[in-house]
C-alpha cells in the first residue's frame, strides 16, 4: 500500500476570476475557520489550543537572510506568495498569521506546529478521494518512465506517527510555547525515488538519467 501525503502542491492560477475563487474559497474560509475555532476555544475556556500549520508558511521568504538558517522566527512572506502565485503557501501564512493575533488581542494560549510532507499509514481501511489523487499524483511523478525531467530537489519528510506524537507534546508541556518545525528527514528526490524502487521494484520509476540537479 502506497502512504498517505497529505499536503496538496501549490495551486497556480492567473485569470482574475480564478484570483476572485481563490480569495473566496481558499483564503477566506481559512483564516475564518481558523478564527472561529479559536473564538469556540476561548468561549469554552480551553487551555491550548495546538494549530497545525505547515513548513509553507516558513520558507516562502526571499529577504530572509542567505547565510542563516530558517527556524521557528521565519515566516513566509505573503506579498511574495501572492507574486508568486502560492496559494498554499499563501492561505497558510494567513491562517496562522490571524491566529497569533487573535492570541496576542486576547491571551489565548496558542501553539502552532508547522508541518512538512507527511509520509505514514492511514488509520481508514478504504483510501479517500483526497488521498488517492495526491498518491497517483507522486506515483505519476516519481513512479512512472514516461516523464522526462525531474527535478532532484530537497524533500523535508515527517512521520504521521511523529505529528501525533508532537501534537500531544505541544498539548500536555507546560514549557511549550510559539511555533514549532515538525521535521525528520530531509531526502533529495533521486535518493527517494531509488528507496521506493528498492522497496516496490514492480513500479515503473524514471530514468536515473532524467533526475536532473
Amino acid at each position: 500500500m502506497w502512504p498517505a501525503l497529505l499536503p496538496l502542491p501549490p495551486l497556480h492560477y492567473q485569470t482574475p476570476r480564478q484570483a476572485w475563487i481563490l480569495q473566496n474559497e481558499l483564503i477566506e474560509p481559512a483564516v475564518k475557520g481558523t478564527l472561529n475555532v479559536l473564538k469556540a476555544s476561548a468561549e469554552a475556556k480551553v487551555k491550548r489550543v495546538i494549530i497545525v500549520s505547515s513548513g509553507s508558511a516558513v520558507v516562502r521568504n526571499p529577504n530572509w537572510p542567505k547565510d542563516l538558517v530558517m527556524d521557528e522566527t521565519c515566516c513566509s512572506d505573503e506579498e511574495h506568495c501572492r507574486t508568486t502565485e502560492n496559494w498554499y503557501s499563501l492561505h497558510k501564512t494567513e491562517a496562522e498569521s490571524e491566529a497569533w493575533e487573535y492570541a496576542k488581542r486576547t491571551g489565548l494560549d496558542v501553539v502552532a506546529i508547522c508541518l512538512t510532507l507527511i509520509l505514514g499509514p492511514i488509520l481508514q481501511s478504504t483510501v479517500k478521494c483526497k488521498f488517492m489523487c495526491i498518491s497517483d499524483d507522486f506515483k505519476m511523478k516519481y513512479c512512472s518512465d514516461g516523464c522526462n525531467s525531474l527535478e532532484n530537489r530537497l524533500w523535508l519528510i515527517v512521520d504521521a506517527r511523529d505529528v501525533v506524537e508532537e501534537q500531544v507534546l505541544a498539548y500536555e508541556t507546560p514549557e511549550a510555547k510559539g511555533r514549532y518545525i515538525c521535521m525528520a528527514h530531509a531526502i533529495k528526490v533521486k535518493d527517494l525515488v531509488e528507496k521506493l524502487r528498492s522497496t516496490y521494484p514492480n513500479y515503473n520509476y524514471p530514468k536515473r538519467s532524467s533526475l536532473r540537479n
